[in-house]
């Protein structure tokens, strides 16, 4: 049924891993509204929020370093069941407990991921994946692609934050009962996904091949993920949870509005993506990662000093519009400036340090939102991106593919 969503020049083996992709996309974007909302309700403070979402990054990047460091000794699928059956058991575990210390175990061991994009786990693998199954010339495309699926079915989910709500209205149960169920709903999303992949042909998952550890290309990944960590620690100071919360605190959203919101910006910012692979056949993928980047960051900035909700909303709707250009651009560039069987190590081996970057930063931005500097992290992070940009156009413009030719 997904299959329509393919480029030309594409196995169509990779289908399930966009619908994997879907429903991960889907369960993170309820996950990143509700979880402030969740923890608050449960008694604990801006900074206790900051920890978690600061703990749920660190652990995809230890995660994700294990799978760039030591996945050749498993089989992909093998990999990727592990991941999902710890998607269920988060989903259990938040839904379960209550008290701050076991969360933050959970948060750091488990799969939830308070941010717009995909910083878990299952990233490098797909990645991989996908650059096994596609023509070098269909790569951006199907990057943008499946980019764009996530980016939907995310914002679908954004939508979905508000059901907590309409079930406490309808049932009476409370507020912190129906939170509590969408936290088992993602753990029921995980089980679904553990199922997929359990019922994926062995050919189709063993066919992309063991990792192998970085060795010719290691010199440019490094440079990569230095320029990266910039940009995800940047990031981290403004993630889905934190902006979530820096709406409810300031203009008193309600948890409806705030998921309606995260709808609009997910349909603006899969919208975008859809010309992302025309725009840097065009101008090149360094160029559209920087000249759509710089934009949204000066927009962001703005946001920050508006006082008007109206306002705010607009400038944020229109960071949202050209924020998500650079995704499936940077995707493809990674892959394309190294050896093809160092392509699932570069994955990993980029997604570390923007991982362990970006747990920085929702740390920060609690602790500045409990001492009332609620719009600083706004402004720092628009600053922050605006540099990186600058540096990487600096240092890549004239970088180039390995592969595009072959």
């Amino acid at each position: 049924m997904i299959r329509w969503l393919l480029p030309q020049g594409t196995d169509p083996a990779v289908a399930p891993v966009f619908l994997a992709r879907a429903l991960r996309g889907f369960a993170d974007g309820f996950v990143a509204v509700l979880l402030p909302v969740y923890l608050i309700a449960l008694g604990l403070g801006s900074a206790e929020v900051g920890a978690i979402a600061t703990a749920t990054l660190f652990g995809s990047a230890i995660a994700t370093l294990a799978v760039g460091a030591w996945g050749s000794r498993w089989t992909d699928k093998a990999l990727l069941l592990a991941a999902a059956i710890l998607m269920i058991v988060t989903g259990i575990g938040f839904s379960a407990l209550s008290s701050f210390w076991p969360l933050l175990i959970i948060a750091f061991t488990g799969t939830l991921n308070p941010s717009s994009g995909d910083v878990s786990v299952f990233q490098p693998l797909e990645h991989a994946r996908l650059t096994a199954h596609c023509e070098p010339a269909a790569r951006t495309d199907l990057f943008a692609r499946y980019a764009l699926t996530g980016a939907l079915c995310g914002a679908a989910g954004a939508l979905a934050a508000g059901l907590p709500e309409r079930i406490d209205a309808l049932s009476g149960i409370g507020r912190l009962e129906a939170l509590r169920a969408m936290f088992v709903f993602y753990g029921l999303i995980g089980m679904v996904v553990w199922m997929l992949y359990r019922r994926m042909p062995v050919g189709a998952m063993a066919s992309v091949g063991r990792a192998a550890p970085l060795q010719q290309s290691r010199a440019i990944v490094i440079r990569l993920s230095a320029l990266f960590s910039l940009d995800s620690f940047a990031g981290g100071l403004v993630l889905n949870s934190l902006l979530a919360l820096w709406l409810f605190d300031k203009f008193a959203l309600s948890l409806t509005a705030t998921g309606s919101f995260f709808f609009v910006s997910g349909l603006l910012g899969a919208v975008s993506q859809l010309a992302a692979p025309r725009l840097a056949r065009r101008i090149g993928m360094v160029n559209t990662m920087v000249f759509t980047h710089i934009p949204a960051s000066l927009f962001l900035i703005a946001a920050a000093f508006a006082s008007e909700l109206h306002w705010v909303l607009a400038l944020l709707f229109a960071r949202a519009l050209v924020s998500s250009m650079d995704v499936p651009a940077r995707s493809a560039f990674v892959m394309s400036v190294v050896e093809p069987h160092e392509r699932a190590a570069a994955a990993s081996f980029t997604a570390v340090p923007r991982s362990l970057a970006a747990a920085a930063g929702p740390l920060l931005a609690g602790w500045l939102f409990q001492s009332g500097w609620m719009s600083l992290p706004l402004v720092v992070c628009g600053v922050l991106k605006i540099a990186y940009d600058l540096m990487l156009w600096a240092a890549f413009r004239s970088v180039e593919q390995r592969d595009s030719t072959d």
